[in-house]
C-alpha cells in the first residue's frame, strides 16, 4: 500500500516492490494522482493513487556490498520540496537498514 503525503497542495506518493531481477527493493517517489471518480461511493478508497515515479531508490538485499542507488526518471523538470525530498529519503534509509538487518539474520528482507 502507497504512502502518501500532501505539500502545499500537492500530493505524493512513495511505493515500495521488490525488483526480482535486481534482487532488490525498490522506494518509489512519485506525485499522486486523482484516483477515478468512480471510486468516491466506495467506502474508505482511496482518494489518490500512486503516478508515475520519478525518484527511485533501488537497495540490493542479497549482497551487502552493492550500494544502494538513487534514480532520476523523469521527462520533465520536477522541483521536489525539501520535506518530500527528506520523508523519501527517510523511507530509503529505514528500508536500507532494514535489508542489512535481515541479510545479517540470513532471512529473506521481507515488507513489514
Amino acid at each position: 500500500m502507497p504512502e502518501l503525503r500532501v505539500h502545499a497542495g500537492r500530493h505524493y506518493a512513495i511505493q515500495f516492490h521488490y525488483a526480482l531481477p535486481d534482487d532488490a527493493w525498490c522506494v518509489e517517489l512519485s506525485e499522486a494522482v486523482p484516483a477515478p471518480a468512480a471510486w468516491a461511493e466506495i467506502p474508505n478508497a482511496a482518494a489518490h493513487l500512486p503516478g508515475v515515479a520519478f525518484l527511485v531508490a533501488v537497495i540490493p538485499d542479497e549482497d551487502p556490498n552493492l550500494e544502494p542507488t538513487v534514480h532520476i526518471h523523469s521527462h520533465d523538470e520536477h522541483a521536489i520540496p525539501y520535506e518530500i525530498m527528506r520523508w523519501f529519503m527517510e523511507q530509503v534509509a529505514e528500508r536500507v537498514e532494514h535489508c542489512r538487518a535481515v541479510f545479517e539474520q540470513g532471512e529473506p528482507a521481507a515488507v513489514e
